[in-house]
């Protein structure tokens, strides 16, 4: 199947879409022995694709199903201090979490190496059913359920 160039070597994991624009812009990719061009479309299947004279490879799906504990985050904020779900998983890369929850919850994620996928898991455009269980001490009073 055809796709844009940056997405397939941003899958190859050569950097953000941005980056790998970058890549073609600097000459440093061809598809099929000719040089590529901003706005080219390619088959990974199909056509060989090079950065720097090497082939690419995409690596198969794959993810981590985790269970992130309180205080961890579900996106490495740089500076923070606090570690993030990427720090309990072996480094893979790229890697895209489906299932936020904030520092103060735990509960199951999905990391997975399909931004496209992860995206159409994570947009409310595609309103997939998201569930949520909250513990709490007492009974809240009808404010506190609303807040």
């Amino acid at each position: 199947m055809r796709e844009r160039l940056q997405k397939i070597l941003a899958r190859a994991g050569l950097g953000s879409r941005r980056e790998c624009e970058e890549l073609i812009r600097q000459g440093r990719v061809t598809v099929n022995g000719a040089p590529a061009y901003l706005g080219m479309s390619a088959d990974p299947e199909r056509d060989e694709i090079r950065v720097d004279g090497h082939p690419i490879r995409i690596p198969p799906l794959m993810g981590f199903a985790l269970y992130k504990p309180r205080g961890v985050l579900s996106d490495p904020m740089p500076g923070s201090g606090k570690p993030s779900v990427y720090d309990l998983i072996p480094p893979v890369k790229p890697l895209y979490v489906v299932g936020r929850l904030d520092a103060r919850s735990e509960g199951p994620v999905l990391l997975i190496n399909d931004g496209d996928l992860a995206h159409r898991l994570s947009h409310p455009h595609y309103e997939h059913p998201k569930a949520c269980q909250v513990l709490g001490e007492g009974r809240p009073d009808p404010e506190t359920l609303e807040r």
